[in-house]
């Protein structure tokens, strides 16, 4: 039988460097986590990956499977996190207009077919927060029956930019992946290079990330809503950065007041995955506030600013259905931060 042949494939890398201590050097419980790790082992056969950072060191990293700490992920949604911060640098660096901006003032140009006549009212921070009101359907599970069609044809900005707009929808909420590809676009046109490149010169570089691919859109955009491909501690570097507001080895990277915009609730989410920020999902886990950058089939990067902590769980992302992986965050995880008496 002809095996398929993978949609991307890459050469086995060392593994990034990445400063590490044991979890009792940053107040965790190794036994808790440990516990963890074998109910991975046992229940979640699709996991590939379990990290856990803490005032800024690696503190617990397992690998299921053939994978390894050289090892590409496929983030799927955790992508929109991604650029979303990209778009925020650009902002920052006075690339893109303020957020208030109409959307067809920077794409309009790229339109293959009359607009909606509400759409001059769709602006970038709609396109941020998912509220744009573009007609699309989601499932319970952040299905997108839609996407396929999207996927399917040439111009994906223009198929973007001519969906219908239902006028009290503006402003609600909906789990929209082509408006995460809409701000890729953006960023493509007012830097003249994709988002895959910006993000090599802007914040790879200097994260020290050199191991990742990212998929292009049949006209030469990054894909913002998926496509982006990193390994696991490289996420965590990224993470890492978010929760230090921005900065890596005393150099600001990321702007501190977009990120604290970002990783804030802006609007009412889905009460089953939490609120939504710019492109990142909010809410608290036993009391614990968190953002979470959330992909199919388990890729998720879970922020706790107030505990200085990042987890980390990626899983195989060619599934239909999945496990979600926070049941390990109340059970083991977070109890492993708690203070010991």
């Amino acid at each position: 039988m002809i095996q398929p042949v993978p949609m991307l494939s890459a050469p086995v890398q060392m593994a990034p460097a990445f400063a590490a201590v044991k979890p009792e050097e940053a107040g965790c419980q190794s036994h808790l986590l440990n516990e963890a790790h074998q109910h991975i082992m046992r229940s979640y056969p699709k996991m590939r990956s379990f990290l856990i950072v803490r005032g800024s060191r690696l503190i617990y990293e397992q690998y299921y499977g053939n994978h390894h700490a050289g090892s590409l992920n496929d983030l799927r949604s955790a992508t929109k996190s991604i650029t979303s911060t990209l778009f925020g640098m650009a902002v920052a660096e006075g690339l893109l207009p303020s957020l208030d901006t109409p959307v067809v003032d920077v794409l309009g140009k790229l339109m293959h077919k009359q607009g909606h006549p509400l759409l001059p009212q769709i602006t970038f921070r709609h396109l941020l927060t998912m509220t744009s009101g573009f007609s699309w359907k989601t499932g319970k599970k952040l299905g997108e029956p839609l996407i396929h069609q999207f996927h399917r044809t040439r111009r994906w900005t223009s198929f973007a930019l001519s969906l219908p707009v239902i006028e009290e929808n503006i402003g609600s909420f909906q789990y929209r992946s082509t408006d995460s590809h809409l701000l890729s676009a953006a960023l493509t046109e007012v830097s003249g290079i994709d988002a895959y490149t910006y993000a090599q010169e802007k914040l790879f570089r200097p994260l020290e990330i050199s191991h990742a691919a990212w998929s292009p859109s049949p006209e030469g955009h990054s894909m913002g809503h998926v496509g982006l491909y990193l390994t696991s501690r490289d996420m965590a570097k990224f993470g890492l950065c978010c929760l230090q507001k921005g900065m890596w080895q005393d150099q600001s990277l990321i702007p501190a007041s977009w990120l604290e915009e970002a990783l804030a609730p802006q609007t009412e989410g889905y009460p089953a995955f939490g609120d939504y920020g710019y492109q990142w999902w909010t809410g608290k886990i036993d009391g614990q506030p968190y953002s979470l950058a959330h992909g199919h089939g388990g890729q998720q990067m879970y922020l706790f600013p107030e505990l200085d902590a990042l987890v980390l769980f990626t899983q195989d992302s060619q599934v239909s259905r999945w496990k979600n992986p926070r049941m390990l965050l109340e059970q083991y995880i977070l109890p492993s931060m708690a203070e010991v008496e």
